[in-house]
């Protein structure tokens, strides 16, 4: 039996960030004031999760999140590191992880990140067009991403790449040729974030002047599915796809517009899953879709507005069946004594 995955937050304020992004208000995001996080506040936080976990059924891992962390003062990341790395010295956590900007990386940094022991780097990697780069005030270019990719790779950290659809300037083929140049640098994870339109942010000023229109929901599961399916081809590891929904990070709160939705991964999934059980039966022939019970909310999402379409095109019974046996993320298409498949 698997281990559970416990990550324990450091939420960084925008202390590092060089720039102000067009679709950023980082308080917002990372729900803390822009105030100095201290060692002593890294280890309470740490001491309060470890509290909560059974180390023995556990792999614990440290996140740095918020702001740009290799741009903070090299002092400071040392001192809040050294809480981290003396807790995986001592087995008490597995795994520390930090994000940053492209062009806040070289040699240099990489060097003490490899000596406080960080095992995982991700990118805030947004596009890789350089006129959307320009228009969504990130200051960095795409040839920025490529370099510090390579050294990360170099350095032999586990690589992520957070791309954003949707951003001003974008569309759907632009999008899925961020995602094929993505692959092209063979990160080892991604995050899909489509764009919204956070309040108190350069892009809600846009919005409101009608010069920024975001995807819709419907359009942003589509271009969503589309490079799920790309960076999945490659074996990339997808591990978050929507932003994480808070007390404020919702429609009619802290989001003014665009293609939120609590549960926006499900949705992928689930119109995916449909796409792949119509492309692979007969459309006259009655079936089972059996699978495991954890994935039957994805078969369902939306209401079941994916399912019901596909029962709409299929003109064969579709019957549903749980069966655990069936590994997460697997689902058997049962047609008269032929058994179709599938992954998600």
């Amino acid at each position: 039996m698997s281990k559970k995955h416990y990550i324990i937050p450091i939420f960084i304020s925008h202390i590092g960030c060089p720039h102000q992004c067009v679709f950023c208000n980082q308080d917002k995001i990372a729900r803390t004031l822009q105030k100095e996080v201290t060692a002593e506040e890294v280890e309470e936080t740490i001491k309060e999760y470890l509290n909560t976990i059974n180390k023995n059924d556990a792999t614990v891992e440290v996140s740095f999140f918020g702001g740009t962390f290799t741009a903070i003062p090299v002092n400071k990341q040392k001192e809040l590191l050294k809480v981290a790395k003396d807790y995986k010295e001592k087995g008490l956590i597995d795994k520390i992880r930090m994000s940053t900007r492209p062009d806040a990386i070289n040699r240099y940094i990489l060097n003490y990140l490899k000596e406080y022991k960080i095992d995982i780097i991700e990118l805030g990697v947004q596009s890789l067009d350089n006129e959307i780069l320009r228009l969504s005030g990130r200051g960095h270019s795409a040839e920025d991403v490529e370099k510090s990719s390579k050294l990360i790779k170099e350095f032999d950290f586990v690589l992520g790449h957070q791309i954003m659809p949707g951003l001003p300037g974008d569309s759907f083929e632009k999008d899925i040729e961020t995602a094929k140049k993505s692959i092209a640098m063979k990160p080892d994870i991604c995050r899909i974030y489509p764009s919204l339109v956070i309040k108190d942010t350069p892009m809600e000023e846009m919005y409101y002047r009608g010069v920024y229109k975001p995807y819709t929901l419907e359009e942003a599961v589509q271009i969503s599915k589309d490079i799920y399916k790309l960076y999945k081809e490659a074996n990339v590891n997808i591990i978050r796809i929507g932003l994480q929904p808070t007390d404020t990070i919702t429609l009619g709160k802290d989001v003014i517009s665009g293609p939120f939705h609590p549960a926006f991964r499900e949705l992928v999934e689930g119109s995916l899953i449909c796409d792949k059980i119509q492309n692979c039966v007969n459309p006259e022939e009655d079936i089972i879709i059996e699978l495991n019970s954890k994935d039957l909310s994805k078969l369902y999402a939306n209401k079941k507005v994916f399912f019901n379409k596909l029962k709409a095109k299929h003109r064969g019974k579709i019957n549903v069946k749980i069966n655990d046996k069936v590994h997460r993320d697997n689902i058997n298409i049962i047609v008269l004594k032929r058994i179709e498949k599938l992954t998600i």
